[in-house]
């Protein structure tokens, strides 16, 4: 059994198996570590409301736990709600639930909120605290990983957490057609074109110093041997530089820093939608409308400037 069911729940709780057998099924479909850490999470916590047998779940529990979670945000209740869905979706294909009580409850609707980008100033100030772009030689094999790490996530408007599963096989670093292949969402794989020539010239310092001709590209252990560095570990250290520069930036702002920068550079929607690997191109368009709303706010302060000096 899965070593957090048993400690947070218990093995004999009599959801915790059904949970076990669940995820189990979630990473043999090949969903992402990541995603069955969160699914976990909130099924444990909903187990830790609903402490009866799972043939007797119907739709009034589930409303008590959902109705516990009111001070949460949208998207956070969202979260929690589709993590039920997809547990007693699962346990109806199974034969252990007669009928889904998701049937009866409503979905969160959440408000489409703009991205917050990062701008490139604090960005860079943030890599700076890790290391130069032109490192010396002294400089540890962790920084100079952590450094590439980042920059990539940054440069490739990527998410932190595909860039920790990138392998050294999913580069090409042929001159003049550097570009390297990410695995995305729902299995999806895009091609994304490495056209900052600097920064290929730190990767290839990267590979170089650590050594690396294939597995994966950022190791957890810094003598190259072990698995890719997990999502956590990264976020933990991307938090620990932007204390140590003095910036607060969210890890996954780089993605909409690059994103915002080639919308405001005349990028059009669709090679932008394609670049960060968004299904659809609504979502894309988040970043022209958040230009808009910096171009109007500019005009608005720039009016106030003209207002002042006439007065």
């Amino acid at each position: 059994m899965d070593p957090v069911i048993a400690e947070q729940l218990g093995s004999s709780h009599p959801l915790a198996r059904h949970l076990d057998d669940f995820l189990t099924d979630l990473a043999n479909a090949g969903k992402s570590a990541h995603t069955r850490r969160a699914y976990r999470g909130d099924l444990i916590a909903f187990a830790a409301h609903h402490g009866e047998e799972l043939a007797e779940l119907t739709a009034t529990p589930v409303r008590a736990f959902l109705a516990e979670l009111a001070e949460l945000s949208p998207a956070s209740r969202k979260r929690k709600r589709a993590a039920v869905a997809s547990f007693t979706k699962w346990a109806v294909r199974h034969d252990l639930l007669d009928a889904n009580p998701m049937d009866r409850i409503d979905t969160v609707k959440v408000p489409k909120a703009l991205p917050r980008p990062a701008s490139a100033a604090d960005v860079a100030k943030v890599l700076a605290v890790i290391c130069s772009r032109r490192p010396r030689k002294e400089t540890p094999l962790d920084r100079l990983r952590d450094r590439v790490l980042f920059e990539t996530a940054y440069v490739g408007g990527a998410r932190a957490s595909e860039v920790c599963g990138l392998y050294v096989e999913d580069l090409d670093l042929r001159l003049d057609d550097e570009h390297v292949r990410i695995h995305g969402k729902g299995g999806s794989v895009r091609t994304v074109l490495l056209d900052d020539r600097s920064y290929v010239a730190l990767l290839k310092l990267y590979l170089a110093r650590a050594g690396y001709s294939a597995g994966p590209l950022f190791r957890a252990s810094i003598n190259g041997r072990g698995d890719p560095l997990s999502y956590d570990a990264a976020h933990h250290r991307w938090q620990r530089y932007c204390a140590q520069a003095r910036v607060e930036i969210d890890i996954h702002q780089l993605r909409h820093a690059h994103a915002t920068e080639l919308i405001n550079a005349g990028v059009s929607i669709e090679a932008v939608r394609r670049r960060l690997g968004h299904a659809s191109t609504e979502t894309t368009q988040l970043y022209a409308l958040l230009d808009d709303k910096v171009a109007d706010t500019e005009i608005r302060a720039a009016r106030r400037r003209r207002d002042r000096a006439a007065h």
